[in-house]
C-alpha cells in the first residue's frame, strides 16, 4: 500500500529559504512548509509480495503454536487426572491391605495370648502392618500434589479435585480404528507450524533476490510553502510535485549476496526441521499404539495374577485357622498380593495414558471426520487472516 505522511518545516536564516540558497541575497527571512507526501514502491519483481507472504506465514505459525498450547493443556489435564485416579486406587489398595494385616496381627496376637502362637509370628505380623501403614501418608501427600498440579493447569487455585469415578470405573472411549490413516498427522499443529515456517523461509529467498533488482517508486507531494506563516494556506503558496525514481545496487561489499545465502540456508534448515517434525509425529503415534496394545495384553495377565493372589490369601488364612499351615504361608500370600494389586493399578492407568498420548500425537484425536476438521481449519484460517489484517 502507498505510505502517506504529513510534513511540516519552519526555519529562519540568512541567504536561505527552506534549507536552500535564497535568491534574495543579504536578507534574513523566515520560511514555512507544510503538506502531505505519498510514496509507493511498484512491486515489479514481487519483492513486497514475498515479504507479505513471509509475514502471513509467520503469523499462521503462531496460530498453530496457540493450538499446540491448547492440546498440551488438554492432554496434561487428562494425564494428571488419570494419575490422580491411580493414586486413589493405590490408597484404596494400601488401606485394604492395612486392614487385612490388622486382622492377621489381631489373630496372631490373640493366639499368642492363648499360648498357641509364638512372639515371632506377632512381630512379623506387626512389621508387615506398620510397613504398609507407613505408605499411606506418602500416597496422600502425592494425591494433594497432583490435585494442585491439575488446578494450576486449569488456571485455578490449589485445592481438591472432584472425581466422577474410580480408576477402574473411569473407562475411556477407546474406539480407535485398526488402521489410522497417515493424513491424520496433517492435523498436528507442530507439523502445520513447521510447514508455515518453511513457507516463510522460502519467501525470504524471494525477498533476498528482489534486493538485487532495481526498485521503482512513485512519490507525490502536495502542500504549501511561504515565507509568511499566515500565507501558508493561501492558493498562492500551494506547491505540489510528482516524481518517479529507480535505484539499484552496484556494489555492497557482499552484503546482498550474504543475505541471499543466509536465506537459502534458513530455508534448508526449515526443510530439515519439517522432515524431523514429521518423523517425530510418526514415532509418537507408533509409540502410543504399541503401548496401548501391549498394556492391554499385560492387563489380562496381571488381572489373573491378582485374582490368584487373593485366592491364595483366603486359602492360606483358612489353612492356618485349621492348623494345616504356618503363619509364613499367610504372610507370604499377603505380601505377594499387595505389589500385584499395585502393578495392576499402574497398568490400568498406563492403558488410559496411552490413549491420551495417541490423542496428543494425532494433534487432537481421530474422531473428527475430514469434512468436520476442514470446516474447523477453514474457520481458524479465516480468524487468523482477519487478525493479521
Amino acid at each position: 500500500m502507498p505510505q502517506l505522511d504529513y510534513r511540516g518545516d519552519a526555519a529562519r536564516g540568512r541567504n536561505a529559504y527552506l534549507g536552500q540558497p535564497s535568491p534574495n541575497g543579504g536578507q534574513t527571512m523566515n520560511s514555512f512548509l507544510g503538506g502531505f507526501e505519498a510514496v509507493w514502491e511498484i512491486d515489479l519483481w514481487g519483492r513486497v509480495r514475498r515479504m507479505n507472504e513471509a509475514a502471513r506465514a509467520n503469523f499462521m505459525a503462531t496460530q498453530e503454536g496457540r493450538r499446540i498450547v491448547m492440546i498440551s493443556v488438554v492432554s496434561g489435564v487428562a494425564k494428571g487426572y488419570f494419575e490422580l485416579l491411580e493414586l486413589d486406587e493405590q490408597l484404596t489398595i494400601a488401606t485394604r491391605t492395612r486392614n487385612s494385616y490388622e486382622r492377621t496381627f489381631k489373630l496372631f496376637d490373640d493366639q499368642h495370648t492363648g499360648g498357641l502362637a509364638s512372639k515371632l509370628e506377632v512381630s512379623r505380623a506387626r512389621l508387615a502392618l506398620r510397613s504398609v501403614a507407613a505408605t499411606i501418608p506418602d500416597i496422600e501427600r502425592q494425591i494433594a500434589l497432583k490435585e494442585n498440579e491439575i488446578n494450576i493447569l486449569l488456571g485455578q487455585n490449589p485445592g481438591p479435585v472432584a472425581r466422577t469415578a474410580t480408576l477402574l470405573a473411569q473407562e475411556v472411549p477407546v474406539d480407535i480404528p485398526v488402521d489410522l490413516p497417515s493424513n491424520l498427522l496433517e492435523r498436528r499443529p507442530d507439523i502445520r507450524a513447521a510447514e508455515q515456517q518453511l513457507r516463510a523461509a522460502n519467501a525470504q529467498i524471494g525477498v533476498a533476490i528482489g534486493d538485487f533488482l532495481p526498485r521503482i517508486g512513485l512519490t507525490a507531494f502536495y502542500g504549501g510553502a511561504s515565507s509568511d506563516l499566515n500565507n501558508l494556506l493561501s492558493t498562492k503558496a500551494n506547491t505540489w510535485s510528482l516524481a518517479a525514481s529507480t535505484a539499484a545496487p552496484l556494489f555492497t561489499g557482499g552484503r546482498l549476496k550474504g543475505r541471499y545465502r543466509q536465506a537459502k540456508a534458513t530455508a534448508e534448515e526449515a526443510t530439515l526441521q519439517y522432515q524431523q517434525t514429521a518423523l517425530n509425529a510418526f514415532r509418537e503415534v507408533s509409540d502410543a499404539l504399541i503401548a496401548r496394545r501391549r498394556f492391554e495384553e499385560g492387563r489380562g495377565e496381571q488381572a489373573e495374577a491378582v485374582a490368584a493372589g487373593r485366592e491364595a490369601v483366603e486359602t492360606a488364612m483358612l489353612r492356618y485357622q485349621e492348623g494345616k499351615a504356618s503363619y509364613y504361608e499367610v504372610l507370604e500370600a499377603q505380601q505377594q498380593l499387595y505389589p500385584a494389586e499395585n502393578a495392576l493399578s499402574r497398568i490400568e492407568v498406563a492403558r488410559r495414558l496411552a490413549v491420551v498420548q495417541l490423542y496428543k500425537a494425532l494433534g487432537g484425536g481421530w474422531s473428527l471426520k475430514d469434512s468436520e476438521w476442514s470446516g474447523l481449519r477453514a474457520q481458524a484460517d479465516r480468524i487468523g487472516e482477519k487478525n493479521a489484517q
